[in-house]
């Protein structure tokens, strides 16, 4: 069945309306497309000020679109920008194929990607908002069908009904799939707090799909990774995993902290899936540290960078440090792992080395209101000697008259709860 897909031919399109970075969305919508198992065997652009209100197109790009869908046996046009309800029923009628704009596509692909339930309600309800303004177009092509002599006014009144019926029926979907996200979100914000409690410093993976967010996540995993933790999915393709990891990771020197590889971003992301994806992102916006993943071999990194800066954003995700990461540095002339500055790093997510800086400078700033200190603990409290053994940096160990004296490095939280221990 994939091979069938992979081998349905699309043709391309797009407005160019002097945007700045028209050709790398087109390149980035050619990428979707093959994310889709679809193969991208033309591509038509028109230069113009502002789309036609009908038609998206101007009537003459209308027809030399339509004479490469017949020439080049094409089943599905793809435009670059969400269609309004009228120009998707028109251009179809003039075309006489699919027409599929970008943000059905992009949710195609959410559709066929979600695995968990949270993801799979999250990609429902878009679908569903999504629809609900393009009923019109089905209601409509029915009334001009039953339109005809006297009967008409009774024929739109039948069909306005259904079209209302169908309406409500939708609504009452999202508002039931809401409800059944809620209590996932609830659940995972007990989650998030039991986590909080613990004080365990947090950090979010961040960055454009493809970027190599997993496959980071995925090294960090195999050298820090505590008890059952499981690597996650990773593939070289748009949008591989649309779910939220979270993963305990233990330093060598004890340091604990919690990482999550959350959902990648893309230019034009549906603003149904960005509000949809919120709670999945939630992970992000409670972080203490932020690690945005660029994928610097892609000559439209700087882009990503915007795009990933401006979703961020659209979602309430900000004055969070942020670190950043140059990744896929072994498919450019670039030298690498390099540290620039004190939050961006060049790297190689496969290479070791590179791994090895990256935990350094996460460390770093994740750990930077650690204190050492000297701390005098009686023989009879073994039991926080035994805690800090287990959860603190030891750095010498003495055996005294009256007790255990340790040189340690620990979090402020810690400093402060065994503080009568404290030798100043």
């Amino acid at each position: 069945m994939d091979n069938m897909q992979t081998e349905e031919p699309v043709l391309i399109t797009g407005l160019n309306t002097e945007q700045e970075d028209f050709d790398y969305s087109m390149t980035e919508l050619a990428e979707l497309a093959q994310a889709n198992h679809m193969e991208v065997v033309d591509r038509i652009d028109q230069a113009i000020d502002r789309p036609n209100p009908a038609t998206y197109f101007g009537s003459g790009k209308v027809e030399e679109i339509k004479e490469a869908v017949l020439g080049e046996n094409i089943s599905t046009v793809i435009t670059n920008d969400e269609l309004t309800p009228s120009q998707l029923r028109n251009l179809e009628d003039e075309l006489g194929c699919r027409v599929l704009d970008r943000t059905a596509l992009i949710l195609e692909i959410f559709a066929e990607r979600a695995q968990s339930k949270e993801a799979k309600l999250q990609v429902q309800i878009a679908e569903l908002q999504y629809r609900l303004p393009r009923l019109q177009t089905s209601a409509n092509q029915r009334l001009d069908q039953q339109t005809g002599g006297g009967s008409g006014f009774t024929n739109r009144g039948a069909g306005e009904t259904k079209l209302e019926m169908n309406r409500r029926t939708i609504q009452n979907s999202i508002s039931h799939l809401r409800k059944e996200l809620k209590a996932i979100d609830r659940s995972e914000e007990v989650k998030r707090k039991q986590r909080d409690k613990s004080a365990i410093p947090t950090a979010a993976l961040v960055g454009y799909t493809n970027a190599g967010k997993s496959t980071i996540m995925n090294g960090l995993i195999d050298r820090y990774g505590i008890g059952e933790d499981k690597t996650v999915f990773e593939k070289d393709m748009l949008f591989a995993t649309l779910d939220t990891s979270v993963r305990q990771l233990t330093l060598s020197d004890q340091k604990r902290f919690l990482l999550s590889d959350t959902v990648g971003f893309v230019s034009k992301l549906p603003t149904h899936l960005v509000e949809s994806f919120k709670s999945t992102l939630a992970e992000a916006a409670n972080a203490d540290l932020l690690i945005q993943v660029i994928d610097v071999s892609d000559p439209h990194y700087e882009d990503m960078m915007k795009t990933t800066e401006k979703t961020l954003k659209q979602i309430g995700i900000e004055n969070i440090p942020m670190i950043y990461v140059f990744n896929k540095a072994d498919k450019t002339e670039m030298e690498y792992p390099v540290l620039e500055g004190d939050d961006q790093v060049v790297i190689s997510a496969k290479d070791d080395e590179s791994l090895k800086l990256l935990v350094s400078t996460i460390r770093k700033h994740l750990f930077k209101d650690y204190v050492e200190t000297k701390m005098l603990i009686p023989f009879a409290d073994g039991n926080v000697v035994s805690y800090l053994n287990e959860n603190t940096n030891i750095l010498n160990t003495e055996y005294q008259n009256s007790g255990t004296l340790l040189t340690v490095e620990l979090s402020q939280k810690d400093y402060d709860k065994y503080q009568k221990y404290v030798i100043h």
